[in-house]
């Protein structure tokens, strides 16, 4: 059974949480969520907080798409558009354990340590194949699927890589998963 579009209407903070432990595959190929960081408007970490641009503009649109770019011009990052009462929200996917594809993952990283595949948003995405042509593309349709997990143990701490709005807790992870992008401050 396939996550629905209601999943992503809350507020990013709730969806942010709601995602661990959520199965993403993307064309048969993924995991277990296990890490994900939530970014509103009104945030100054967020790509929307200027408001819309051409590069940010997915996050004005409907909710349940995927919002996609790159990172520091390298690395492609995925993040699920969320929340349609406050436009400009989403939810960056940052680890998953991996569970589905895994040879498939290992030759498009080219490592053969399960741990470190997904273990990062950049590592996530050349992992899952995720690039810019997925961008606005629906996550309640193929090549994506979403399927419910098993209740999870969310711990939640700072958001990383970021220098405004860093003290906003909205990083959320899996208690314990040795698949997280970093360990999360005691």
């Amino acid at each position: 059974m396939r996550l629905g579009r209601s999943v992503f209407d809350g507020p990013a903070e709730a969806v942010a949480r709601a995602l661990i432990g959520v199965e993403l595959t993307v064309n048969g190929v993924g995991g277990r969520i296990v890490e994900t960081e939530a970014y509103d408007l009104g945030d100054p970490a967020s790509h929307s907080f200027p408001g819309p641009t051409q590069r940010n503009a997915v996050m004005f649109g409907p909710v349940g798409r995927a919002y996609v770019y790159r990172i520091y011009g390298l690395h492609w990052c995925l993040n699920v558009v969320c929340d349609a009462d406050a436009r400009g929200s989403a939810v960056l996917i940052r680890a998953l354990e991996p569970t589905v594809g895994i040879e498939t993952m290992v030759e498009r990283r080219g490592l053969a340590g399960v741990r470190s595949l997904c273990s990062g948003p950049g590592k996530l995405a050349q992992a899952l194949a995720v690039t810019g042509d997925l961008n606005g593309a629906d996550l309640t349709f193929e090549p994506f699927a979403l399927r419910p997990g098993n209740a999870a143990d969310i711990i939640v701490g700072p958001r990383i890589g970021i220098t405004k709005g860093v003290e906003t807790p909205w990083r959320f992870g899996l208690r314990g998963s040795p698949y997280l992008s970093r360990p999360f401050p005691k």
